[in-house]
């Protein structure tokens, strides 16, 4: 198969695949990058601003427990990254070990499986002295890594300084978006909710990604809302002309005197024909919740392209040129600035940045270098933003598979001189998990465990053989994804001291099933909480 070096983005032919026809193919090969369509916003509401003096203060008539009016749960912001195709994540990314952690280094053929030559594997030095086997962002990473270098191109020292992280090594299947990776059900579960939604997701689909969700954890009502561009993030809270034409008071004062002369409409219909408490219920609320809209958001920049903290040629995570570029870059960092936006901000309880093309075994390893340096770019802007926010961030990042090496050597620049990827395999799988904690809530999370020894097995949840293939029996998520994204479940509701109350046996019981992780839980978990029932987030 011959490859376009000169762009990376274009569609993924593999010899040894079907024709893509699904939308699934699709995407994992590139021929789709996820296009949107747009959230429909809440519609202008105009009437005789006359009116505007029989409302009362909006908090007299809000009533939340009615109509689910919140400024969220207070929980830590959570976002995942669905690398859809099977990209690598183990050891040319995040270093996974053997059963001492991420520093019981593999055999040399086990790096050589993961695209590593013998001359850059973990426990040697590069040509400058650096190790290969690197801490700084917590979590061990190839000091060449591609997601490393991307996160670091947007993070300020201090932000990496708070960051820490865990590896799973856990078998998944190629080729296929019918892997139950996706936790954000679960997040949710757990407490995650947003002002204006539960989830956001960049694909229109059930798991807002490529991959989808444990059944057992769906909830129709929990679907995630398709935000995948700017324009998404503005439809959602479009508070209409009347917030332009009169103040935001005012606007707020108008929309209330809608909802109150409505309810006496409808009083005075019940003496006519019965009244339907849903249909009654459906009609306040929505007014009621338009007046939220316009009290809360009216003159807020919403748009993640007006939010200097994002982007600004002087100070902003991204540049103008950069953001607005109109090439798949901008297209990226578009997706994953709206979803960051609207979970950072507490607008959404969890979001999931869906990235396709990572399908890239093809010879060259230049394109997954590329790709990944992307996907780490994105990850590094959402940690960034969580920096500039003051608020803590759990950001999850798995893949529909993995990949392997046969050793050749790619030696363009791109290319680094490290081992070309040339097919599937499941055996290399792994997910990771970062956590930024600000300095007000104690700086980079604990790792758990009373001695270097201990923390090493609670960073790295399994481990690999020496040859680098997954050890199934290491742990209950090894080889079930179902149980991986219980796992996750466990370690966001850990970081909120919510597992030794019994909070997250609880979820599972409540959906009459078992979370399959077994009696102890601390096995499986990262680190200490950082944030409690005490400590709020914001």
């Amino acid at each position: 198969m011959k490859r376009n070096k000169d762009n990376w983005d274009m569609p993924l032919l593999h010899p040894d695949h079907p024709r893509p026809v699904t939308r699934r193919q699709l995407l994992s090969q590139g021929f789709m990058t996820g296009a949107a369509f747009t959230v429909g916003g809440i519609a202008p509401l105009l009437t005789n601003p006359a009116y505007a003096d029989l409302a009362a203060d909006l908090d007299a008539l809000r009533s939340p427990a009615e109509c689910n009016i919140t400024d969220g749960a207070g929980k830590i912001p959570f976002i995942c990254f669905d690398l859809a195709g099977g990209a690598n994540i183990a050891n040319s990314n995040v270093l996974v070990g053997q059963e001492g952690g991420q520093n019981d280094f593999l055999a040399t053929n086990g790096y050589e499986k993961m695209g590593l030559p013998g001359d850059m594997v973990p426990g040697l030095n590069d040509v400058n002295g650096n190790p290969f086997a690197n801490f700084d962002l917590g979590l061990g990473f190839h000091f060449d890594s591609p997601f490393r270098r991307g996160i670091l191109s947007r993070v300020s020292a201090a932000t990496a300084a708070g960051i820490n992280g865990a590896v799973i090594p856990a078998r998944s299947d190629n080729d296929t978006g019918n892997n139950p990776h996706n936790p954000m059900y679960g997040i949710a579960l757990a407490g995650a909710k947003g002002s204006i939604l539960g989830l956001a997701g960049s694909e229109n689909s059930d798991s807002g990604g490529n991959s989808t969700l444990p059944l057992p954890l769906f909830d129709p009502e929990l679907r995630p809302t398709k935000v995948d561009r700017p324009s998404d993030v503005v439809n959602l809270v479009d508070t209409g002309d009347l917030v332009g034409i009169l103040s935001k008071d005012d606007a707020t004062k108008v929309m209330e005197s809608i909802y109150r002369l409505s309810d006496e409409k409808i009083a005075r219909v019940e003496t006519l024909v019965n009244r339907d408490v849903d249909i009654d219920k459906a009609v306040r609320c929505g007014y009621l919740k338009a007046a939220h809209i316009a009290d809360r958001f009216g003159g807020t920049p919403i748009d993640p392209g007006l939010d200097t903290d994002i982007v600004d040629d002087a100070a902003g995570i991204f540049t103008n040129a950069e953001f607005f570029a109109g090439n798949r870059d901008a297209r990226e960092f578009q997706k994953t600035a709206s979803v960051m936006k609207l979970v950072m901000n507490g607008f959404a309880g969890a979001g999931c940045v869906e990235m396709g093309g990572y399908d890239y075994h093809g010879g060259a390893r230049a394109e997954g270098e590329v790709k990944d340096f992307r996907a780490g770019q994105c990850m590094g802007a959402c940690l960034e933003y969580a920096a500039r926010l003051d608020m803590p961030l759990m950001l999850y990042v798995f893949s529909d598979g993995s990949l392997s090496s046969n050793g050749v050597i790619d030696n363009s620049n791109d290319g680094r001189g490290k081992g070309e990827w040339t097919s599937d395999n499941s055996s290399t799988a792994g997910s990771f998990f970062l956590v930024y904690n600000p300095p007000r809530l104690g700086g980079r999370a604990i790792l758990k465990g009373a001695s270097p020894d201990e923390q090493a097995l609670h960073q790295q949840l399994g481990y690999m053989d020496a040859g680098g293939s997954v050890a199934r029996a290491a742990t209950p998520m090894a080889n079930n994804v179902n149980l991986l994204v219980n796992s996750v479940v466990l370690n966001y509701m850990a970081l909120h001291g919510q597992v030794t109350t019994g909070e997250f046996e609880a979820i599972y019981q409540s959906l009459g099933i078992g979370h399959g992780l077994g009696s102890d839980l601390d096995r499986f978990t990262a680190f200490e909480p950082i944030v409690n029932r005490t400590v709020p987030v914001a």
